[in-house]
């Protein structure tokens, strides 16, 4: 299948000090992938490397064209957008306004419009919350507003760097079943990093191990899930 986004020999640092030693990965147009692994094995810093977020070095393309050089705004304008850890929500904004400031770029009104309504319907209790603030919503709540309003910028590739932490285990699990109905109605490509690997294999068709920085294991979510060193170190059985 083709490759929407791809990175060869990817590597990263922050100030003079190394963090990513080399990655390659791929995307497929339209699929899931899921980044596994510990805490500071470099799973966030690789989507940061992605998005221009931080100095890197190596190859990254998307849609076929390298993006080397080109800054983290132009590669949201062409399609890449980013969840990141920890929600960020405009909590003093309703959830209307931050629906309307995903699509900040946008110029086409009736689009934004329908693209809003379309969001109430994969997240009905955004609809039912649309005038209220985002700070006062639960956690959960602001995890869908905070995926809603980056689809609101109609990306292409999607970057959700731990969607299920913190929240409990039903919203955790209706939050990736309305992902999964997205990446399959609207084909948006989704690079997702978990530490619950048990959900992230369940979703993704390939998955990527990362230890310090380094890819360790890679194959299809099925391989992963078979394997005795992921089972044990990962999976919990």
């Amino acid at each position: 299948m083709t490759a929407i986004l791809e990175a060869r020999n990817l590597r990263a640092a922050y100030g003079e000090r190394p963090v990513l030693f080399g990655i390659d990965l791929r995307l497929p147009e339209r699929g899931i992938v899921a980044v596994l692994g510990a805490n500071g094995a470099g799973k966030t810093t690789t989507l940061r490397a992605l998005l221009a977020e931080i100095r890197t070095w190596g190859e990254v393309t998307f849609q076929g064209e390298s993006v080397n050089g080109r800054s983290t705004q132009e590669l949201v304008r062409m399609g890449m957008m980013m969840v990141p850890e920890g929600r960020g929500t405009f909590t003093d904004f309703t959830v209307e306004e931050n629906l309307l400031l995903g699509a900040y770029s946008r110029k086409d009104k009736d689009g934004i419009g329908r693209d809003m309504d379309r969001m109430y319907e994969y997240f009905p209790v955004l609809g039912q919350r649309r005038k209220q603030r985002a700070g006062s919503m639960s956690g959960g709540e602001q995890q869908m507003l905070a995926i809603a309003r980056a689809l609101m910028a109609r990306p292409k590739v999607l970057l959700l760097d731990e969607p299920s932490l913190g929240l409990a285990p039903l919203i955790v699990q209706e939050i990736f079943t309305i992902l999964t109905t997205i990446n399959r109605e609207e084909g948006v490509s989704m690079l997702l990093v978990e530490q619950d690997a048990v959900r992230a294999l369940k979703v993704a068709s390939y998955a990527y191990l990362l230890e310090t920085g380094r890819v360790a294991l890679e194959g299809t979510a099925e391989q992963l899930a078979a394997s005795d060193d992921v089972r044990r170190a990962y999976l919990g059985y």
